[in-house]
Formats: C-alpha cells, structure tokens, sequence
C-alpha cells in the first residue's frame, strides 16, 4: 500500500527500540505508532507552554 507519508530514518540504541517496542506491544500499537503518539504529545506540550508553533515558522529556520 503506496502512501504519501514522509520517510525518516532513526538511529537509535537497541535497548531503547526494544524498551519502545514493549510499550508499543502494551498499548496496542505499532513500534511507528507509538512515536508518532509520543511525537504528538511532546508537541502538544511544546505549544502549550511556548505557544502555537505555525508551519511559516519552520520555513525561516
């Protein structure tokens, strides 16, 4: 199945894959689904103290 999602490779210890892939068993997701979950928070914490951050904004960094 061909989507039009962003690829990102990640290099990362294996303790912490392993450690991500057993809290990903537990919450009934996929190792990719449970960054993408912990990605969302983290960024909802972000804006919450910091504010919105707006798509413009990345594009001047």
């Amino acid at each position: 199945m061909k989507d039009d999602l962003p690829r990102y490779t990640l290099r990362v210890p294996q303790d912490l894959l392993d450690k991500l892939e057993y809290i990903a068993k537990f919450e009934a997701r996929t190792k990719n689904k449970e960054l993408e979950h912990m990605i969302r928070l983290r960024i909802q914490e972000f804006e919450k103290e910091h504010g919105p951050i707006r798509l413009k904004d990345l594009r001047q960094m």
